[in-house]
C-alpha cells in the first residue's frame, strides 16, 4: 500500500492515465540491479529513486576521479577519492527516503555477476565496455530478467530493451569484439540516454506502452535527431540463438 506521503509525492505520476496507484505500487515492489555508477548510472538511478523504485542494487568498484565529475552528476568535488557507489547512495538517500538503495562495491566478472544480480526483477545496463555487457546479456537471458540497455560515445547514445527470449538480446546487435579503449563523452549525452532507459524500466513495471524491443534508439547530439534501427533475432546469436532450453 502507498502511505499518503507517498500519494502526495508521486501525486503527478499517479495522475497519469494508465498509471494510476496500481503502478505505482508496482514501481514500489520493484528491485532493480543498476550496473555502473557513472554517467548512465547516474541518470537512471536518479529517476528511478525519484519515480518510487522501491529497491535499487548499485554495483560499480571504482572511485571518483576529477575526469568523471563532466557527466557523472551524483558525484561531486568533494566525493574525489570516494567509492563510486557509496557517493552515488548517499545522494539517493537525500533524494527520497522511501527508496532502499544498496551500494555494492564489487567488479562484475563472470564468477560474480549471477550472485550479484539475485533476487532482482530486472537489470539497467549503466557499465561502459562490452564485455561486461555481454556478461549481463547472458545472465539476464539465463534468468530470464528484462535487460535494459544504454551505451554512449560523445555526442551519440544508444538504447534497446531486451525481454529475454521474446525479442533480440546484446549479442544480436555487437558482433565480434569491441577494442576497449577510452572514449569521448559530453555530459548531456549519458543523461539523454540514462533518462531513456529509466523510463523503459518505468514503462515495462508499470506495464504500460510499447519498449524499445526488437529496436536500437540512436541518439545523435551533433545533428539532435533520434533513428531507429529495427534488430531481429539472430539464429547464430552465440547468447540467444540456440533456443531456451539450450541455456
Amino acid at each position: 500500500m502507498l502511505t499518503p506521503d507517498e500519494r502526495a509525492r508521486y501525486d503527478r505520476q499517479i495522475m497519469i492515465e494508465g498509471f494510476g496507484e496500481a503502478g505505482q505500487r508496482r514501481l514500489k515492489k520493484a528491485r532493480v540491479v543498476v550496473a555502473g555508477a557513472g554517467g548512465l548510472g547516474s541518470a537512471v538511478a536518479t529517476y528511478l529513486a525519484a519515480a518510487g523504485i522501491g529497491w535499487i542494487r548499485l554495483v560499480d568498484h571504482d572511485v571518483v576521479e576529477p575526469g568523471n565529475l563532466n557527466r557523472q552528476v551524483l558525484h561531486w568535488e568533494r566525493d574525489i577519492g570516494r567509492k563510486k557507489v557509496v557517493s552515488t547512495a548517499e545522494k539517493l538517500g537525500q533524494l527520497n527516503s522511501h527508496v532502499e538503495v544498496e551500494a555494492v562495491d564489487e567488479t562484475i566478472t563472470e564468477t560474480s555477476v549471477s550472485r550479484l544480480v539475485e533476487g532482482c526483477d530486472l537489470i539497467v545496463d549503466a557499465v561502459d565496455n562490452l564485455p561486461v555487457r555481454y556478461l549481463l546479456n547472458r545472465v539476464a537471458l539465463t534468468r530470464s530478467l528484462p535487460f535494459f540497455h544504454g551505451a554512449v560515445h560523445g555526442f551519440e547514445g544508444r538504447a534497446m530493451t531486451v525481454i529475454p527470449w521474446e525479442s533480440a538480446c546484446l549479442g544480436c546487435v555487437y558482433r565480434g569484439a569491441v577494442p576497449e579503449t577510452k572514449f569521448p563523452a559530453i555530459g548531456p549525452t549519458p543523461a539523454i540516454i540514462g533518462c531513456i532507459q529509466a523510463t523503459e524500466v518505468i514503462k515495462h513495471v508499470a506495464g504500460m506502452g510499447r519498449l524499445l524491443t526488437d529496436r536500437l534508439l540512436v541518439y545523435d547530439g551533433l545533428g539532435m535527431k533520434f533513428s531507429e534501427l529495427g534488430i531481429e533475432r539472430q539464429g547464430d546469436c552465440k547468447f540467444c540463438g540456440g533456443g531456451r532450453e539450450e541455456k
